[in-house]
């Protein structure tokens, strides 16, 4: 096994232990003030680390699109198909921002140095938005 592989392994885990930790949560309501304290932490991390600029501070969306009700959602990509805004779509498009582009997309969203943790504390965010 090579030490990459290893690497998204851990990385992946690291996503699932934060991700249970946020569903655990007893906050089930979007308002800012109402989240809890794991998705209060992503959406600090989405405002200290610029998402929150294209993405809106409450998720409302601006030049990127909205994330309140994306978690779960059906999005339909640039070559047609239409897969479910799942986790593994979550990290994917924040870690790699341009490997899977929404139809409709227009410009780029930037490529970022968030860690794993951060990462999935932003998807904590985004789940507790629906």
């Amino acid at each position: 096994m090579s030490n990459n592989y290893r690497l998204n392994l851990s990385s992946l885990a690291t996503v699932v232990v934060l991700l249970t930790l946020g569903a655990c949560s007893s906050s089930s309501s979007s308002a800012p003030s109402e989240l809890s304290v794991e998705a209060a932490a992503g959406r600090e991390v989405s405002i200290s680390s610029g998402c929150a600029s294209c993405h809106g501070s409450d998720g409302e969306g601006r030049v990127g699109p909205k994330w309140i009700g994306l978690a779960d959602s059906q999005v339909t990509m640039s070559d047609g198909t239409i897969i479910t805004a799942d986790d593994s779509y979550l990290y994917t498009s924040i870690h790699e921002p341009n490997a899977m582009r929404r139809k409709g997309a227009v410009g780029q969203m930037p490529s970022n140095q968030l860690t794993d943790e951060e990462i999935a504390s932003i998807i904590v965010y985004i789940r507790a938005l629906k």
